[in-house]
């Protein structure tokens, strides 16, 4: 008789989290079976490049469905490190799996690798440590499958990080918000109440702001950041917009009225601001105008960031 899988699902989503615990498990001595989204036709859950695992426990570290299929997944992954070979298989239309439907129509071709390249992934691991994007390349066993190409390479970004000027109810909001959407999150208020209200939920040390006359250092900001001013008292925004334009941050937004937007933009045209820059300034933020829930404000502007995120990169080289 099958010994029963574990219940465990953990579901990460972020390609750094599943490296993570790759690395765990490395170091540890410990076998898993990697599994990659390499195909999709139609509807899916997630997209191409979107990695899992499962270690020699059977518990499962990331999904590749929306749980239709994530178990079938389990327990293929723990046959192929059963039997030491790679497999790849396709689920829903033209599965040979005809009793495994994927209710989002389609088709979903994945990769399960029992012995995947381990330094590779230590790369990995340490690129998305140092803010990097990270490489990995898969290459699925050449025995009839019906794949495209024999090499699949894929660029994953660094997890997002949400860096958060403010005080009040907003500003408690988007952090919440941007914790729950996987982000790391880092404050700067004012408020040591919000800052301690919030101490749980950022992953990055607090700034306490002293004065608004001043620059402010901003050097968490990278290329893979976005950075929101959530004031109602404007005139803290001038010098930190300043400062976070002078950096490759993704994305930058304030709160406020299309009115409030024109009067900031003159503020940072007096402190030198030349115009290019203004350009990445986005105001007001969210994608639902008029809003007056801070709930729900959070959530609006969070949908615009995402809106502009990056995915996963496939590159076309075989």
């Amino acid at each position: 008789m099958k010994t029963p899988l574990p219940d465990q699902i953990v579901y990460a989503e972020h390609a750094s989290d599943i490296v993570a615990t790759a690395a765990e498990l490395i170091r540890g001595s410990r076998r898993f079976a990697l599994i990659t989204s390499l195909a999709i036709e139609g509807g899916a859950a997630r997209e191409t490049g979107s990695l899992a695992l499962v270690d020699d426990r059977g518990v499962m570290t990331g999904y590749l469905s929306n749980g239709c299929i994530d178990k079938d997944i389990q327990h293929q992954a723990l046959d192929a490190l059963a039997c030491g070979e790679k497999k790849v298989i396709r689920y829903g239309d033209g599965s040979r799996f005809v009793d495994l439907k994927l209710p989002c129509g389609g088709a979903l071709t994945i990769l399960i690798d029992p012995a995947p390249d381990t330094e590779a992934l230590i790369a990995a691991h340490t690129a998305f440590q140092a803010r990097i994007p990270a490489t990995l390349t898969f290459t699925p066993p050449q025995d009839g499958n019906t794949l495209d190409r024999a090499n699949y390479t894929f660029v994953y970004a660094p997890p997002f990080r949400l860096v958060l000027a403010g005080r009040g109810a907003i500003f408690r909001a988007m952090a919440q918000v941007g914790r729950s959407t996987g982000f790391e999150v880092a404050a700067l208020s004012p408020d040591v109440d919000d800052l301690d209200a919030l101490a749980e939920v950022t992953t990055l040390p607090a700034q306490h702001l002293t004065t608004p006359d001043t620059p402010v250092s901003l050097s968490t900001l990278d290329a893979h950041s976005a950075f929101l001013t959530l004031f109602h008292d404007h005139d803290w925004e001038p010098y930190l917009l300043k400062s976070a334009l002078e950096t490759p941050a993704h994305f930058i937004g304030s709160l406020g009225s299309r009115r409030t937007h024109a009067m900031r933009l003159e503020t940072l045209r007096a402190l030198g601001v030349d115009d290019a820059p203004l350009l990445r300034l986005r105001g007001p933020i969210g994608l639902v105008p008029s809003l007056r829930n801070a709930s729900f404000i959070a959530v609006s502007a969070m949908a615009e960031i995402v809106e502009t995120q990056p995915q996963i990169v496939r590159l076309t080289d075989m």
